[in-house]
């Protein structure tokens, strides 16, 4: 397998989330003592999820860093069991990025492409691969976030040096 067939990029990191089970000893870490803005909040019963979104960087090279908290500690998803929770990659394609990936045998979670708390389009690779679908994150469960045409532009700037 060469670059060349691989229908997508993989621009860089989008986002990490990060989970416990008390959003406001997040916020003091990564918001009070590292200088982190809030610049949004997500809130999901359905994804069992209460986040800050926050953002450390500028322009299309800003990364998200979410903290989050369970809405139920009890129910899935456990968002807080695991705190380094998940990591998001920029993809300049998510369509053909999933439609390739899935023929060589990659595992997504439920719930294909949707907006994510932040509006760009997502999907999740599973953490561990099955019987049909063999390969998954291998213990980590990954965002793939469909990157807007400035964050391409920009990282194609850079790479042309």
């Amino acid at each position: 397998m060469t670059a060349t067939t691989r229908p997508f990029r993989v621009l860089g990191i989008q986002q990490i989330a990060i989970g416990g089970p008390d959003k406001q000893r997040l916020r003091k870490l990564w918001v009070d003592l590292f200088g982190l803005k809030v610049t949004g909040t997500f809130r999901s019963e359905r994804e069992n999820v209460d986040e800050d979104i926050c953002a450390i960087g500028t322009g299309p090279f800003k990364v998200e860093v979410d903290l989050m908290q369970p809405l139920d500690p009890e129910k899935k998803p456990a968002v807080h069991t695991t705190p380094l929770n998940h990591f998001g990659l920029w993809i300049d394609d998510l369509p053909k990025a999933v439609e390739w990936l899935t023929a060589q045998g990659l595992r997504f979670a439920p719930g294909g492409i949707r907006k994510g708390a932040a509006g760009f389009d997502i999907c999740f690779v599973h953490p561990k691969g099955s019987e049909e679908l063999p390969y998954g994150g291998e213990g980590v469960l990954i965002e793939l976030v469909q990157a807007p045409p400035e964050v391409v532009r920009a990282f194609d700037a850079l790479a042309a040096g």
